[in-house]
């Protein structure tokens, strides 16, 4: 369509022209459990029904990015969300928020209800999707993820031609990464763990992992788990 009206140009050009300008909703479902399909695309005003504001307001934006990853820097809400300059929302919502120092000093902000488990709060095992919101949203990632484990984790994906890994978390920290690979009836989790886990870590991966397997590979016949070095 966009070729016919433009004639003479690159239709491919044009369509990322669209998609890097003109505000856009993906239209659900993308996918489903073991299938997917090409990315649909209609106007923001047309999934809304109404025409979009002129200039909104980002206070919003900031609230909803605290609630879910507060405390947090001013650098920290632009990483996530792609703005800059976002120091005058803060102080609009200062009065508003709770203020706390990170260990560097850095002034971190949060919304007042916002969860905030203390020191000895037991963080279990868990299987995070690719581009996980806990391993991105944040500029200063040491909070997650150690640098020594860092390299580790680009390295498989400089191995993997930049194809990006769903991680593991042990302890709340990066401690590995994971895949499924289906064969016939047969699912099989491959986990590449960064260091030498406790007997304890190995048996909370492995429920984990099988309650994953469960969920992702219901269909399948067999079902088992392979640890592997990064």
């Amino acid at each position: 369509m966009l070729g016919q009206r433009w004639p003479g140009r690159d239709t491919a050009a044009l369509g990322n022209a669209v998609r890097a300008l003109v505000p856009l909703v993906q239209v659900p479902p993308r996918g489903v459990w073991g299938s997917g399909g090409l990315a649909v695309h209609t106007t923001a005003e047309s999934w809304l029904g109404s025409p979009l504001d002129a200039a909104p307001s980002i206070d919003p934006i900031v609230l909803r990015y605290l609630g879910a990853f507060g405390p947090a820097t001013v650098n920290d809400i632009q990483q996530r969300c792609g703005l800059t300059r976002l120091r005058g929302a803060i102080e609009r919502l200062r009065p508003g928020l709770v203020t706390f120092r990170d260990e560097r000093g850095r002034e971190l902000f949060d919304v007042p209800e916002g969860p905030r488990p203390g020191p000895d709060t037991p963080a279990p095992v868990r299987f995070l999707p690719e581009y996980d919101n806990v391993m991105l949203s944040h500029v200063d990632r040491s909070r997650v993820i150690c640098d020594e484990d860092g390299r580790v984790l680009w390295r498989l994906l400089t191995q993997a031609g930049g194809i990006h890994f769903a991680t593991i978390t042990v302890d709340g920290f990066l401690g590995g990464a994971w895949r499924v690979a289906r064969t016939g009836d047969a699912a099989v989790l491959a986990v590449w763990l960064f260091r030498r886990p406790s007997k304890k870590e190995v048996a909370a991966i492995e429920q984990e992992g099988a309650e994953l397997l469960t969920l992702v590979a219901p269909d399948a016949g067999t079902r088992k788990i392979e640890f592997s070095d990064p």
